[in-house]
């Protein structure tokens, strides 16, 4: 195990600045898109009970490969190098994450780790103290605060500069997120069981799609405002059951920001963490290894130390 580097740690020596905030400026292009994006996703949950059942598996077997790109891959092994990946695993999850749809995975752990760094802060891209909507989507609906643009340009991200795969999806990544978000859920159902084109595109393709971005966002905004805090009350993130189910494991968040070099970011393994039990089946088939965990030791001397006296073992 090694100590959390400096790029996922937190910075106590940042202050925001004094004075008045800068102005909110609001970016109609991605109000609009969101806007539509949920009506059709909204449209899509009507769709349903006219989807076969194969259309119905095929979303949710969608809606995981698209999750592990964001949780597997994005977070816990370019943001926070929890673990180590072999080329064909590294190919994989680049291609998940094209899936998707969320940025692509250089500005996604460029970001997340200034969240880290500066959390709850003007710093931090979403901060959560701004409020429950700024934190799930408002924060991708306005210009970035100019302090996250300042830190992210800081950052040390030779790691992902040097990745292949990294920097193969970020100068391809329009083209693969047209046909790994849209295309490939789409034409699945269409081609091989005759499902219908408009309903291959409502409930794979877009619901799918919209419901990996909230399960996502919830991990911004409800994780880091509802739940208990058993391992530092002094920091706002929690651990929260429901966003630890939506978001394949991710809900166990004050754990994962008291100890973010954790790569089953949680203290429990694989329970109600299926993100883990991946990463734990691809060490078992070789394609990963090196995964990084804090000791049992390590975590009841945190609990006793900064808890708020909430943990159950288990």
């Amino acid at each position: 195990m090694r100590a959390a580097t400096t790029e996922d740690a937190f910075d106590h020596t940042y202050k925001e600045k004094e004075g008045p905030k800068p102005p909110k400026i609001i970016v109609w292009k991605n109000v609009i898109l969101m806007t539509l994006l949920h009506i059709g996703a909204l449209y899509g949950v009507f769709l349903i009970p006219s989807a076969s059942p194969l259309t119905l598996l095929w979303s949710v077997l969608c809606f995981l490969i698209s999750a592990l790109g964001v949780t597997a891959g994005a977070h816990r092994l370019w943001s926070h190098r929890s673990y180590k990946a072999s080329l064909p695993l590294r190919i994989f999850l680049g291609v998940a994450n094209s899936m998707a749809f969320q940025n692509d995975i250089f500005e996604w752990a460029r970001d997340h780790r200034v969240h880290h760094k500066y959390s709850e802060t003007d710093a931090d891209p979403h901060n959560a103290v701004r409020g429950f909507f700024f934190a799930h989507i408002g924060w991708l609906l306005v210009r970035k605060h100019p302090d996250v643009i300042e830190k992210g340009r800081k950052l040390e991200l030779n790691d992902l500069l040097a990745d292949k795969v990294v920097m193969f999806q970020r100068k391809y990544y329009k083209p693969s997120v047209l046909v790994m978000c849209f295309f490939v859920p789409m034409f699945v159902p269409w081609y091989l069981w005759g499902e219908t084109l408009w309903v291959a595109y409502f409930i794979p393709a877009l619901l799918r799609y919209t419901l990996v971005l909230n399960a996502t966002w919830l991990v911004n905004s409800a994780a880091h405002m509802w739940g208990n805090r058993p391992y530092d009350k002094s920091i706002n993130p929690r651990e929260n059951k429901f966003v630890t189910f939506s978001a394949i494991g991710e809900g166990f968040h004050n754990y994962h920001h008291t100890f973010p070099y954790d790569y089953a970011t949680s203290e429990f393994g694989c329970k109600l963490n299926l993100t883990t039990c991946f990463i734990d089946f691809m060490c078992f088939l070789g394609l990963a290894k090196d995964r990084k965990r804090v000791s049992h030791e390590l975590v009841l001397a945190r609990i006793q130390r900064t808890g708020d006296g909430s943990h159950r073992s288990g």
